[in-house]
């Protein structure tokens, strides 16, 4: 269906490939039923596509081209706020990316779906069609619907589930599991749960195969998997937050409170007022601001967010809290929920992560589209700043500076620029706090750009904990990667009766797997790197593109069985740790194995809380945001992981690590010690951290940054660049394309490095390269690579734009 004239929809595609698309508005649905922001059915080639409508335009009325015609809308309301479509836009330019693929990111799976259906409600029995069946109506027939429409005797909903839909498959326990090894289906099923989660049958249909059925019924059968329905389905640990609304009490939380035992006010200390009285003449000014809450491990950051938070809502706008993972969200939940509802009455109550299952951010996302709900209190990880939610007055980024507030895999983006975005929009406040800013932008508050506030105390007048260097010899000679002096200390604290925690940055048992026979290291066919022994699952497995193979398994090189696992993980470590502690001394592990099970992460925390363990083993998901006040010895098993890493920040981000893990200890009323092993005490960043020295170590760092020419004093960018690594031309278009990029480089005043191949060379089957950038703004680093992907319109390489990059492998 064609148009000649008239107003035209500019739409972009939700599906490969993402297009921005010009359409005629049907004259069978009057001009008022579309409107920006509103999802609608438009045809493409034979079939039918969803798109979002971002502008209009009139037609030129001397135009030769006929249009297409918009098909349907799919919302009566608007669904994407303009503040949202705004950051859509915002991302696409800077990423040189179309909107469409920048919108599918951000709207849940469901909302892109084309598998609709409208009921109409006319003078007989109601009239159900599908999107294709009304492409196939004549213009009458569409017209006698399109009244229907307008007199909102309309129904649209999702086409009938897949039956396979409708129950999810989890995890009913950890492994190693009680499966022969010749059953290779079940291994394979559980292995696939463990690896990506619950999923529905008709997933674990599509992933393992037409006997995934049978699989499911006998592991079903012996308790190892759960079935639920998909519509109930929704982790206690990953609960969206609509319960709360409802009235229904929140859970308690696994840590102490920090408001009165009444919950009647939080109580700040002199110290904290002083730092929240100036952040509440902000968030009441209605001008957008940004300001840095520097505040010492301890010092009580927490309460200050919640009493802004309190705040805000009581003037009636939402608040929006993020912190970089899941367990720290969830703990920020459990502390904002000991607010009672009787104090907001008016607040709606939410968390949102990455991690929950497709329905539950469905569901969110749609809550937060109903206009009118009063306030939001929405509690999550970046992608919450991603929500249609409208209003906002308070933006609380904890823990500012980790790196997992910047997205680099699909939809790219760093949180604190999207949120920095949203305030101004929204005339908001966002706080950025850590104990270690980001070095750029505490630089941006030396510089007077961004007012600092700071906490020097810890809350009850405990001083920090002391912190001492543990030289590691060559050879340990020991089972576990502790020092003698290091072990001595642990097995004083747990006789003692208090707890401890060990930061291993490793998960598994082995990073290695070494063969006894023909001296190799076993590695992953698809990315070349070591396979990683985990002993529980009795599998070497690939951390980078999740490949994974039994163990023991013959030699892939010369067929043997004789292997010899190298290094130290975090399993190793809590296996190890029993020979040494007193019998019954409880060891817990937290890491990203040990917690995929559907809330194991909350149960290992509480049970940590609750003292049924002494000590508590984990990568860096332990370093920061928990607080237990008996733990009074932090052990850092091996410091110099990442320190030496081909990245700029690796120094930045081990000093951030450690004095983050050293927060750990010595919260409550005993002194802390911390216990930091490495092998070259002499490097600078000790002394920092011994001194827990932010300001010291700021210093130093900016005059090699300044000196060196790294941000904050150059835009730096990177182009990825990857192709299929059986391509044997494919070095030699790389090397072409920079040769290319160089002679544009020069007249754009940028500064290209490379290309060279990257840090992790092949990974998923890919040979991978970069192409550095480096230059004074922004715009010249956008048009070198627009001009990248002049250069590869073919599509022969694959190339994405990654602007200030916090990953560089």
């Amino acid at each position: 269906m064609s148009a000649s004239f008239g107003p035209v929809a500019r739409v972009a595609l939700l599906s490969p490939h993402f297009a921005a698309l010009s359409y005629a508005l049907p004259g069978y649905l009057p001009d008022g039923a579309f409107f920006v922001g509103q999802r609608v059915a438009v045809p493409l080639s034979k079939g039918l596509r969803v798109g979002l409508i971002t502008a209009f335009a009139e037609r030129d009325a001397g135009a030769e081209y006929a249009l297409k015609s918009v098909l349907w809308p799919l919302d009566r309301e608007r669904l994407l706020p303009e503040a949202c479509l705004e950051i859509a836009v915002e991302l696409a330019r800077r990423q040189g990316d179309q909107v469409g693929r920048i919108l599918a990111g951000m709207l849940p799976a469901g909302l892109r779906a084309s598998q609709m259906r409208i009921r109409f409600f006319g003078q007989g029995r109601p009239c159900e069609k599908r999107l294709k069946d009304l492409a196939a109506l004549s213009v009458e027939e569409l017209a006698d619907l399109g009244r229907l429409w307008t007199a909102g005797r309309v129904d649209i909903r999702r086409s009938g589930k897949n039956p396979l839909d409708a129950e999810v498959c989890l995890l009913a326990s950890d492994p190693p599991w009680p499966v022969r090894p010749a059953a290779l289906a079940q291994s394979a099923m559980l292995e696939y749960l463990l690896e990506h989660g619950p999923r529905t049958r008709r997933k674990l249909g599509e992933a393992l195969g037409p006997g995934a059925p049978a699989t499911i019924a006998t592991l079903a059968r012996r308790g190892l998997v759960l079935l639920r329905p998909a519509d109930a389905f929704e982790p206690e640990s990953l609960n969206a937050g609509q319960d709360d609304a409802a009235g229904t009490p929140p859970p308690a939380p696994a840590f102490p409170a920090i408001l009165e035992d009444d919950g009647a006010a939080f109580v700040l200390t002199p110290e904290q007022r002083a730092v929240f009285t100036p952040l509440s003449d902000a968030l009441k000014s209605d001008k957008a601001e940004t300001r840095l809450l520097y505040g010492i491990t301890g010092s009580g950051k927490t309460a200050v967010y919640l009493e802004l938070a309190r705040e805000c809502l009581s003037l009636g706008k939402s608040v929006l809290l993020l912190a970089p993972e899941v367990a720290l969200a969830m703990k920020l939940r459990a502390d904002a929920n000991v607010l009672p509802q009787t104090l907001i009455p008016e607040t709606r109550r939410l968390l949102f992560h990455g991690y929950q299952s497709p329905n539950a951010r469905e569901a969110a996302f749609r809550a937060l589209c109903v206009k009118d709900t009063g306030p939001w209190l929405v509690t999550g990880t970046r992608s919450a700043l991603l929500l249609p939610l409208s209003n906002i007055g308070l933006i609380v980024l904890d823990e500012e500076h980790d790196a997992s507030f910047k997205q680099d895999e699909g939809l790219t983006y760093q949180a604190k620029e999207v949120a920095w975005f949203r305030a101004g929009r929204e005339g908001a406040l966002l706080l950025l706090g850590s104990a270690t800013p980001d070095v750029k932008s505490f630089y941006a508050a030396r510089q007077g750009l961004i007012p600092l506030h700071t906490l020097d105390r810890r809350v009850g007048g405990g001083a920090l904990p002391t912190v001492e260097l543990v030289p590691l010899s060559k050879e340990s000679g020991s089972d576990v990667p502790l020092a003698p002096e290091s072990m001595a200390a642990l097995q004083d604290a747990v006789s003692r009766g208090e707890q401890a925690v060990i930061l291993l940055n490793r998960r598994g048992y082995a990073p290695l797997m070494y063969c006894l026979s023909c001296n190799a290291v076993t590695k992953c066919p698809d990315c070349d790197i070591a396979l990683a022994y985990h002993k529980g699952r009795e599998r070497l497995v690939c951390h980078y593109c999740g490949w994974s193979t039994p163990y023991p398994s013959p030699c892939s090189g010369c067929g043997s069985l004789r292997f010899l696992p190298m290094g130290e993980g975090t399993e190793k470590l809590e296996e190890g740790l029993g020979a040494h502690l007193p019998p019954g001394t409880g060891v817990l592990r937290l890491d990203r194995d040990s917690t995929r099970r559907t809330g194991r992460m909350e149960e290992i925390l509480s049970a940590f809380a609750r003292k049924e363990a002494s000590v508590l083993v984990g990568t860096q998901m332990l370093s920061k945001g928990h607080h237990f006040p008996d733990v009074t010895l932090a052990i850092v098993a091996d410091a110099d992981l990442g320190l030496n890493l081909p990245d700029y920040r690796a120094a930045e981000r081990t000093f951030q690590l450690l004095v983050q893990s050293a927060g750990r200890a010595g919260r409550g009323l005993k002194p802390g010690r911390v216990l930091i092993q490495t092998r070259d005490p002499g490097h600078y960043c000790w002394r920092y951290v011994k001194n827990a020295d932010y300001q010291g170590f700021f210093e130093r760092e900016i005059a090699l940054r300044r000196q060196r020419g790294y941000p904050p004093f150059v835009r730096l960018a990177l182009i990825r660049i990857s192709h299929d690594m059986r391509r044997d031309n494919g070095p030699e278009a790389v090397m072409a394309l920079g040769a290319s990029l160089r002679k544009t480089a020069g007249t754009l005043g940028v500064t290209l490095l490379g290309p060279a191949p990257a840090p992790l060379p092949f990974l998923k089957g890919r040979r991978r390269w970069h192409c550095l950038l480096k230059g004074t703004d922004w715009p010249p680093l956008r048009a070198l690579y627009a001009e990248a992907q002049r250069l590869n319109a073919n599509g022969f390489l694959r190339l994405g734009l990654d602007l200030d990059p916090v990953n560089m492998l």
